[in-house]
């Protein structure tokens, strides 16, 4: 298990950006906000550890990078905030959950994302990919 505390974000989202190369599952402590009986958020913050698939990695308009992922427990698709990451392990396995289907005739919900075209070679490593997307940001 890895703890986030431990290590910087940049080597947090390379070793993430491994595993979902390698289609290898993560399971993940994280801190979840409670919501009270209305669904309004209260502000605590409940660790939580789940096992997940990663999809692909979003960065929001406030600059918060979010994990894509199918989560194993409900195999629905979710969103965690990497600075809400607590400890991590990448497991050697394979990814189970089957991606649900993309509805063609929805347009992709965009709103509130910052939408970056990074291109790089096919065999660019994780370090260098995560570098460019940084570039990529800053401009």
């Amino acid at each position: 298990m890895r703890r986030t505390t431990n290590e910087t974000t940049t080597q947090t989202l390379t070793r993430l950006i491994k595993a979902l190369d390698a289609k290898h599952p993560v399971t993940i402590t994280y801190l979840k906000e409670d919501k009270d009986d209305t669904g309004r958020k209260t502000g605590q913050l409940t660790e939580t550890v789940r096992t997940i698939e990663i999809i692909d990695f979003v960065v929001t308009q406030a600059g918060d990078i979010l994990v894509k992922a199918l989560d194993r427990e409900s195999g629905e698709a979710r969103s965690w905030r990497l600075d809400r990451l607590v400890a991590y392990t990448v497991h050697r396995t394979a990814y189970t959950v089957e991606a649900p289907a993309v509805d063609e005739t929805r347009p992709a919900r965009t709103t509130g994302l910052a939408t970056v075209t990074v291109l790089y070679p096919i065999d660019c490593p994780a370090v260098a990919r995560v570098q460019l997307l940084a570039d990529a940001l800053a401009a």
